[in-house]
């Protein structure tokens, strides 16, 4: 339980994790250095809880993204809720065989009788000169595979909130951290916080355009939104909080009230999970748009090492306000 008016998100995964241990004995931890002998983690997010929880919960592993996630696989059979921390996003990719082959298809190929409970946490997220092995935001490669539940929070409440409901969910859940908002404060929940997953939040209402995201873009959207509050533009905020499933009826309606919508991910544009909010937009309320929906994403490319070149790939604060004045022009 968190006593402070103010967390940041680092605060927060370590909030959550602490909670959820303390209430149930089966979550267990597993990771690269993330006991207390080894520094707590490189992020510093389960430091102590090693040293509080014992090193048989809190699991120090071998540099091999497999072996983490076939083991949370093989301990969820046995009756355990493993978090599994992936130290960046772009090493999922090591582990693919165990994610997309097991841990997301033998609750179907069970029958329902064999549930795989879960958590795989990762941080990615360019602007800090990581380089393009270590800065991928590639949540639609998981969101396209069914049977796991990708959740992205975008304030330290949220984090807390959402990252307890996935070490709850009865199937594998991706929990993905940014790496440049670790030190970003806001508001601290209550005790045993836990959102719905799957459910979107209106997190500002508004009257003239939609603007839907999740994660870090949604800093500069809630400026934005005041910046235009000041123009006398309403600006409605949809944080969809989980990638899949999607709350495809939030959004819609959303929509049908302001006729206009952005979408807007750090992700790469082509084939993200923005032209898939903008598919069920145009299924669902096309005839409530008074404009075409505008995309914002970072550029089709490898994310560079080059701190300029870095920047010029990001999506910027400046795209969202152009397309939300274009859409405004009904361009």
């Amino acid at each position: 339980m968190s006593e402070q008016s103010t967390i940041n998100f680092t605060q927060a995964y370590a909030l959550a994790l602490d909670e959820a241990m303390a209430a149930d004995p089966t979550v267990v931890l597993l990771g690269e250095d993330i006991g207390d002998k080894e520094g707590g983690g490189v992020f510093k997010v389960t430091a102590g809880l090693s040293t509080k929880y014992g090193d048989v919960r809190v699991r120090t592993t071998p540099i091999s993204e497999q072996a983490i996630a076939g083991a949370a696989i093989g301990a969820s059979l046995a009756g355990m809720r493993p978090v599994a921390e992936i130290m960046f996003m772009n090493f999922m990719t090591v582990a693919m065989d165990q994610i997309v082959n097991h841990a997301a298809k033998l609750r179907f190929m069970s029958g329902g009788a064999t549930s795989v409970p879960i958590t795989l946490r990762t941080r990615s997220g360019a602007g800090s000169g990581n380089g393009g092995q270590h800065s991928d935001m590639l949540e639609a490669w998981f969101a396209h595979v069914p049977g796991i539940k990708v959740v992205i929070p975008s304030s330290p409440a949220d984090a807390v909130g959402l990252l307890r409901a996935c070490i709850e969910d009865d199937d594998p859940c991706l929990f993905i951290e940014d790496g440049l908002t670790r030190t970003v404060k806001g508001p601290a929940p209550g005790p045993n916080h836990i959102l719905p997953l799957g459910k979107a939040h209106v997190e500002r209402e508004g009257s003239d355009v939609s603007v839907i995201s999740y994660g870090r873009p949604l800093q500069e959207i809630r400026k934005l939104a005041d910046q235009f509050a000041g123009e006398g533009v309403s600006v409605e905020i949809v944080d969809i909080r989980t990638v899949s499933p999607l709350d495809t009826d939030t959004i819609v309606t959303s929509v049908c009230k302001t006729g206009r919508a952005i979408v807007a991910h750090e992700a790469v544009r082509s084939f993200g999970a923005g032209a898939e909010i903008a598919a069920r937009i145009q299924e669902h309320a096309f005839s409530s748009l008074k404009a075409p929906v505008k995309r914002v994403a970072s550029k089709d490319s490898t994310v560079p090492f080059a701190h300029s070149l870095e920047l010029e790939f990001l999506y910027k604060a400046s795209d969202i306000e152009a397309a939300v004045r274009q859409t405004l022009d009904g361009m």
